[in-house]
């Protein structure tokens, strides 16, 4: 028998708040069990039994392809059903997902007039993932009683947390339901997890425009820029957190609960995170992802959970052509995938396209920091296809063999990570650029030197940031209904952005 929180029965809803409020009871019922009875455990008390507690899942039934809405919402990609049939998805932290939750239940129910149904689902909480942040309740057992926590608890099922519903390849059973989301809540709660140990912040912390690098100069300079932020009383963004949730404030503010909990780390995590935050969480996030395209795709795997509203490659690459000079700026619109750690996931015939919307907003936002405009552009940023390649030696190749491939494709620039942050953009339909910085032409004798690289970075990471915050800010003034468009949806989509 398992030992089970007190039941909450389903109930039915055409109130998006009293809706999430239904799954906040669950959630917490849930989580406090799960806490309760672990507290227990590590105390040395045997007599609970089998430990368990679900997940809460909304459900929605259709009989109709029809929807309701008109207007401004008739024209969104995203909230509603493909055709009819019972669709639904199990849910996690409510708190972090309230904004997100209410508005793919307010489009649910104005796309189709029908309830939501809210319930506890039969999938299982890891007892992990139950955990609050300053719990480390694991430490203070022996290894003979940590084994024992899988007889007691139910924990992570990699099976219940692939991405198949992204990939497009998950067919329900016979009687089960469709999904109404990319992702369950147990692939949701295995993200969050791994984000604060990648990033060394809470997943709370991070905004809904992310900027991706892979050089610590261009965090110095967001470092430079986020604590420039905090001491403008005028400043949009009101705190600035760096790893190991240090969160400063903007001048004036005051300090808010956790705030002291914050501590430097002795050394900085694998993919440092930081935030520029807004009070609508549509501020700008920064992570210096590292050297390759396996960091590349583990990092926007689990950023992807947040749904964020863009992400946006900073980075350097090669130039392959001559009339490229260091400093010039590629703003990609295509991509050849030699970095391989998505051909499982997203086959090489499965274009890449450029997205309109960011684009302009990177070509927009060279003009205004460079202030160089109209055909004068051309002279310091080319437009063209960028080669990623999981060879950071690509140039010791017998013969260099790349480089027919790379002339074949027209490709203007190489890197390691550009096509990976595109191609899981594609494949988590989050909208995504990239605009590179030409550091070095090994095709034609310009390699990197110390004295020439260093000369480099300083004369161009803070153009190249700037320009990659006034992206992110003018995407934001165009809405995000715009960015979130069709070109990233199929014909048979889940309904949840």
């Amino acid at each position: 028998m398992s030992n089970l929180p007190p039941f909450i029965a389903p109930a039915r809803f055409t109130d998006p708040v009293a809706a999430l409020d239904q799954v906040k009871r669950i959630y917490d019922s849930s989580i406090a069990h799960l806490r309760q009875a672990m507290q227990r455990f590590v105390a040395g008390d045997d007599s609970t039994g089998h430990v368990r507690a679900c997940y809460p899942l909304v459900r929605i039934h259709t009989d109709t392809v029809s929807r309701q809405a008109i207007g401004d919402i008739a024209r969104l990609s995203y909230g509603f059903v493909a055709g009819p049939g019972r669709f639904e998805t199990t849910l996690t932290r409510p708190e972090l997902y309230s904004n997100y939750y209410l508005e793919q239940f307010r489009l649910l129910l104005q796309n189709h007039g029908v309830e939501l149904e809210v319930g506890t689902s039969t999938q299982p909480i890891p007892v992990h993932f139950s955990f609050a942040e300053t719990d480390h309740v694991e430490g203070s057992m022996s290894a003979q009683r940590r084994m024992l926590m899988r007889d007691v608890f139910d924990l992570p099922d990699l099976a219940a947390m692939d991405d198949g519903i992204a990939n497009g390849t998950y067919n329900p059973s016979p009687g089960e339901a469709q999904p109404l989301s990319l992702f369950t809540a147990p692939r949701v709660d295995y993200s969050l997890h791994r984000l604060r140990h990648y990033t060394g912040t809470l997943p709370e912390h991070f905004q809904n425009f992310v900027l991706f690098t892979n050089y610590q100069f261009y965090i110095d300079e967001f470092i430079a820029l986020g604590r420039a932020a905090m001491a403008d009383p005028n400043s949009e963004y009101v705190a600035f957190v760096e790893p190991g949730n240090v969160v400063t404030r903007r001048v004036g503010l005051p300090a808010e609960a956790g705030d002291a909990l914050g501590v430097p780390p002795p050394r900085l995590p694998q993919m440092p995170g930081y935030h520029l935050v807004r009070a609508d969480q549509a501020g700008i996030t920064m992570v210096n992802i590292g050297v390759g395209p396996a960091n590349a795709k583990n990092i926007t795997d689990h950023i992807a959970v947040l749904r964020p509203h863009a992400w946006i490659m900073l980075g350097h690459c090669a130039g392959l052509r001559n009339s490229q000079q260091l400093g010039d700026y590629v703003l990609a619109h295509g991509y050849v995938r030699e970095d391989h750690v998505l051909d499982e996931e997203l086959p090489l015939w499965v274009p890449i396209p450029a997205l309109a919307e960011i684009q302009l907003a990177l070509e927009q936002a060279v003009a205004d920091v460079t202030q160089i405009k109209g055909a004068a552009l051309k002279s310091i940023m080319r437009t063209g296809t960028v080669a990623s390649t999981d060879n950071r030696n690509w140039e010791l190749l017998p013969d260099n063999q790349p480089q027919r491939r790379f002339s074949q494709s027209r490709a203007v620039a190489l890197d390691m990570e550009s096509a990976t942050i595109a191609a899981n953009g594609f494949r988590f339909r989050v909208p995504y650029g990239t605009l590179l910085c030409v550091s070095d032409k090994p095709l034609h004798g310009e390699i990197k030197l110390p004295g020439m690289a260093n000369h480099f970075y300083r004369e161009r990471v803070d153009q190249h940031l700037r320009i990659g915050i006034r992206a992110l800010e003018l995407l934001r003034a165009q809405g995000v209904d715009q960015l979130h468009s069709r070109k990233l949806r199929s014909f048979a989509e889940v309904a949840f952005q």
